[in-house]
């Protein structure tokens, strides 16, 4: 046990001189396995680990999504779904934030990324709602917490992720997030209205002009059907996550090839950046893995599987902590880095309580979500803040209705899992 505090006060201290989480977890896991096993086992677990983890066939789907992404967003995808939301509901009052809302979702099914949608939206949606004469604290919040719909809306690396290191279906976890997605986009859309019609932080828009909405949409349709065609292939069964992925990129280079939106330059940025992203995230994997392995040989998550079975807790009261303790580490750490972390030892004690891993994978993921949002330390804050200049507490208390959406929507999750499961039910039948 002693060693085990040592090796947790190591990862501490890595993590607050601000080493990268995966090499933190990675050195860390293999010190442990050294100190426990010896220095030549424990090189060749590390060995073993790592090349096992990052040969795993399903992790193709990660830099085939990522480029996907890198595509359409080279493609100028992001500023034309806001002017073609804008087009279509910019007119009632609020609509711009609305409409930033619903170009978050498209944006959510291109970068996976909770922090990179955000930074994107601040700097594409924020300026134009400024020009419309929207409140900083406003327009700044929108932008912070539309970025979080990448978290689970679909194709969500999150997901991937969290499928990868716990073993459960990706295609089943990007169909349970549709629901949850759309359900907080809709949740968001109704505080919006709720500000609008009860400050004056929202004006009014233009007047709706069909013919112009309909002109401004026509870029924005073929990429719609392109995500409706990715995970309609993987809800019928016809493709794996991996092959749709594939589908997915083919489709993107066609539809930037044809509205001739995409340079060669952009091209060369768009492949190099899913490469970066791509080796940050199997890295992360693998070094997780490393931990999990440490974690195991010394039997920390078989004791604390003992101490769930043993325990008077309720599995709700249980539950709850994992849950509280999510939100806790959202205010410091990456969702990438917050998995990486916790499932190791929370997977499995869900397993132990008998939830079912899908419907938990939601839950995980939406609790991420929220714990981006939450004061003191939310990164999408930081990061708005950043991007558009409005100061952190300011972003905050715009913030703050937003986040009481966002729990309610959480609370429904856990309350009612089918409405999490019905969509992937339906696959199985």
């Amino acid at each position: 046990m002693l060693t085990f505090i040592a090796i947790l006060f190591l990862l501490a201290v890595l993590m607050v001189f601000r080493m990268p989480i995966a090499f933190a977890m990675g050195l860390v896991g293999f010190f442990g396995l050294a100190a426990q096993l010896g220095l030549r086992p424990a090189l060749a677990v590390l060995e073993r680990t790592f090349y096992d983890t990052s040969s795993s066939f399903i992790l193709v789907a990660i830099p085939l999504f990522i480029l996907m992404a890198e595509l359409l967003t080279a493609g100028d995808v992001t500023r034309r779904a806001i002017i073609a939301c804008q087009s279509w509901i910019g007119h009632v009052k609020g609509g711009l934030a609305m409409a930033t809302v619903g170009a978050s979702v498209l944006l959510a099914a291109l970068v996976g990324s909770s922090t990179a949608s955000t930074a994107a939206m601040s700097a594409s949606a924020f300026p134009e709602m400024r020009r419309h004469n929207y409140s900083d604290r406003l327009a700044a919040a929108v932008v912070s917490v539309g970025g979080t719909l990448a978290v689970v809306v679909p194709p969500s690396i999150v997901l991937v992720v969290y499928g990868v290191l716990t073993e459960t279906s990706i295609g089943k976890l990007f169909i349970a997030g549709i629901v949850p997605g759309l359900l907080t986009a809709a949740g968001l859309a109704v505080v919006i209205k709720v500000i609008a019609h009860t400050t004056d932080q929202a004006p009014r828009g233009a007047r709706f002009e069909a013919k112009k909405a309909l002109l401004d949409s026509r870029h924005v349709i073929p990429m719609a059907m392109l995500m409706v065609a990715v995970i309609g292939a993987i809800y019928a069964g016809i493709a794996s996550p991996s092959e749709a992925a594939a589908l997915g990129v083919m489709g993107s280079l066609i539809i930037v090839l044809f509205q001739r939106s995409l340079s060669f330059a952009a091209f060369n940025q768009s492949v190099s950046g899913a490469i970066r992203a791509t080796v940050m995230i199997v890295t992360i994997v693998a070094c997780s893995a490393i931990f999990a392995n440490y974690l195991a040989f010394t039997r920390i998550t078989q004791n604390m599987l003992e101490f769930v079975a043993t325990t008077d807790l309720p599995p709700a009261a249980i539950m709850g902590i994992i849950i509280l303790a999510l939100l806790v580490m959202g205010m410091f750490m990456d969702q990438l880095a917050i998995l990486s972390l916790a499932m190791p030892l929370a997977f499995p004690i869900a397993m132990a309580l008998e939830y079912n891993p899908v419907w938990f994978g939601i839950v995980v993921t939406k609790t991420v979500e929220i714990g981006l949002l939450t004061p003191p330390l939310g990164l999408n804050a930081y990061v708005a803040a950043a991007q558009t200049g409005v100061p952190l507490r300011t972003i905050f208390r715009g913030i703050l209705p937003f986040l009481g959406m966002e729990l309610i929507v959480l609370l429904l999750l856990i309350c009612f899992p089918q409405v999490t499961l019905f969509l992937p039910d339906f696959m199985t039948r």
